[in-house]
This record gives C-alpha cells, sequence and structure tokens, in this order.
C-alpha cells in the first residue's frame, strides 16, 4: 500500500548555516552534496523506505532513535552500525544500545545505494537520510538533509553507556548531554517528541513502578491509573521480553498525542516526566498538549534534527565511506 508523503516543510538556508553551530565540519555539508556522484541518492533512499515501512510501519521509530543514538556518541558517524569485534565491543552492543532495531534495514537501503552508486554515499549520511525519510512516512515532518558526512572507524559501548542520555535522567543532567553536543533545552524538548514513535522495553521504565523509593513503591510522578495499566503489562524489574507503546495508541503516527501523555503525568520515562519539573520544558509541553499547535510543533522537530544530525560530523579527507555499514573497511 502506498504511503501518502507529508509536505516538506520550508526551511531558510540561513537556518541550515546557523545549524551548522559554527562547526568547520558541519559547514561543509550541503543539501545536495550527491547531485553529481550520486543523483538518485535520496529517491533511493525514499523508495526503500517506503518500502520498509509499508511492511512495517513499527520500524518508523527503531530507525529514528538508530540515527539518536549515533549522534550522541562520536557524533553523527554511523559509530553505531559498526559490529563488535574479537578486541573492541562496539556501541551496539553497549547496554542501552540492546534493544536497538532496524541494522537489516540499513544494510538494505545501503546495498541499494552501492548498486547503484559504488563507495559514494555514506552509511552516516544513509542513516540520516533514513531518520527523516521515518518521520515523514509516519504522517510527520519532512526537512531538508544537508549531506556530506563521513564514516567514523572507531566505536566503543563504554563511551555509548557513558555518552547517551538515559531514560531516567533529570532535566539538569539532560540538558549537560545536550549541551555538550551543541543542542539546547529547546532541542531536549522537541526531540523527546520523538518519543511519540516506538515502544519500550520494561526494564527501561519498571524503576518507576516497583521499588521507586524508601517513600515511595511507585513513582508519585506518574499518574496511579497509568501505573496500573503498565503493571499488568511489566511484571518486574526484570521482565525483558514485555514492550510498551512510549505513545499508547498512536505509537505507529508521529504527532503531537505524546506531549498530551506527559502533561497528564503519563510519560513512559522517568525522562519525559521531568520535562514538567522545569518551566521552560513544562510550557513547551503544556502549548503542545493543547493539539492547536502541531505546525510548531513539526517546523521545531525539523530544526532540531538539523542540529542534532550536524553533531560531531566528519567531512572532507576524515574518516571514509564504508562499503558495508557494519564493518570498517
Amino acid at each position: 500500500m502506498a504511503i501518502k508523503p507529508c509536505a516538506l516543510l520550508v526551511f531558510p538556508v540561513a537556518l541550515l548555516l546557523l545549524a551548522a553551530g559554527g562547526s568547520p565540519a558541519a559547514a561543509q555539508l550541503e543539501v545536495g552534496y550527491y547531485s553529481k556522484t550520486c543523483p538518485n541518492a535520496e529517491a533511493i533512499v525514499r523508495e526503500e523506505m517506503e518500502k520498509i515501512i509499508s511492511a512495517a510501519p513499527s520500524l518508523a521509530g527503531p530507525l529514528l532513535r538508530l540515527h539518536f543514538h549515533d549522534c550522541f556518541v562520536r557524533g553523527c558517524d554511523a559509530s553505531v552500525l559498526l559490529n563488535s569485534t574479537e578486541g573492541n565491543l562496539a556501541e551496539r552492543d553497549a547496554k542501552p544500545n540492546k534493544s536497538l532495531r532496524g541494522f537489516g534495514s540499513v544494510d538494505r537501503v545501503k546495498a541499494k545505494l552501492e548498486a547503484a552508486c559504488p563507495n559514494t554515499v555514506s552509511c552516516a549520511d544513509v542513516l540520516t537520510l533514513m531518520a527523516r525519510d521515518a518521520v515523514m512516512l509516519a504522517k510527520g515532518p519532512s526537512w531538508p538533509v544537508a549531506l556530506g558526512r563521513r564514516d567514523g572507524s572507531v566505536s566503543s559501548a563504554t563511551e555509548a553507556a557513558d555518552q547517551l542520555p538515559p531514560a531516567n535522567g533529570d532535566v539538569p543532567l539532560l540538558t549537560k548531554i545536550f549541551v555538550s553536543k551543541g543542542l539546547d533545552l529547546k532541542d531536549l524538548v522537541v526531540l523527546s517528541g520523538a518519543h511519540t514513535l516506538g515502544t519500550a522495553h520494561c526494564p527501561s521504565y519498571a524503576g518507576r513502578l516497583y521499588n521507586f523509593s524508601s517513600a515511595y513503591s511507585a513513582d508519585p510522578t506518574l499518574d496511579s491509573e497509568y501505573a496500573d495499566r503498565l503493571r499488568t503489562r511489566c511484571k518486574s524489574v526484570d521482565d525483558k521480553a514485555m514492550l510498551s507503546e512510549m505513545d499508547p495508541g498512536s505509537y505507529k503516527t508521529f504527532d503531537t498525542s505524546y506531549y498530551r501523555h506527559v502533561a497528564k503525568r503519563r510519560g513512559l520515562f522517568q525522562s519525559d516526566a521531568a520535562l514538567l519539573t522545569d518551566a521552560t520544558t513544562r510550557d513547551y509541553v503544556q502549548r503542545i498538549a493543547t493539539g492547536k499547535f502541531d505546525d510548531v510543533f513539526f517546523k521545531d522537530f525539523g530544526e532540531s534534527m538539523i542540529k542534532m544530525g550536524n553533531v560531531g560530523v566528519l567531512t572532507g579527507a576524515q574518516g571514509e565511506i564504508r562499503k558495508k555499514c557494519y564493518i570498517v573497511n
């Protein structure tokens, strides 16, 4: 079944330059980077993504998450895709990344690009384009993606465990992590909106349901009725099999209902609930939760994704163009 794409949001060139955050490497990225070397690159990615999401709509969230988890460790260099080797435990095998999915889809898209344009399109650019298309095909916004990233050759599980934003983080900690990547408080609350897509394994939120603290058995910031419902699915902190929708009833569609859940104290993670503890993030949550500012959120999300996609990029002679995304050349 064909999926109707969302209209492309218009972003001024000035924003794309501003989003480079003053980084010399990010400034070398450009929209249409492959126009001469692989002119159909974006169309090839889009065509494969349409097939992937049409067959498995639930993959939109995981493919977006892959890009997030890549950019927060060593920048957007596709290091999250590398396999572990005998002497190195890679990012994808770090505890926070054990539940990542979509690697096979990335390999599928990369293979199509290699067949059309060998040794040309980086895995880092593939991930960035797939994340954008995943959002758009889930009825979310689209945005221009500046390209020209190169692939890194280092991938460390230890770095991933240390640098990824934790699901139980509070706003000060999360802000510190975001600022270290050139992102700010607004990016934090906007990119949290990605939790409108996908599911989460029980251990990532079970700590809110059982033995929360010496004073409370469950997190008091979690709506009690919602907590009861979660317990019917997540039987204990050790339940690793059960999944819960991060945006109940709408986890395959990119929309603003996530913010309505958070505003009602029904965010799945502590990091979601934390957005109500800071005046700036709370105001944004409550505004978008009204359902009257979907266009504002869509525009904000595109802008924040452009900024995140420029974090720590390798360009020019840095890095390499991997032939297969899971192994260095």
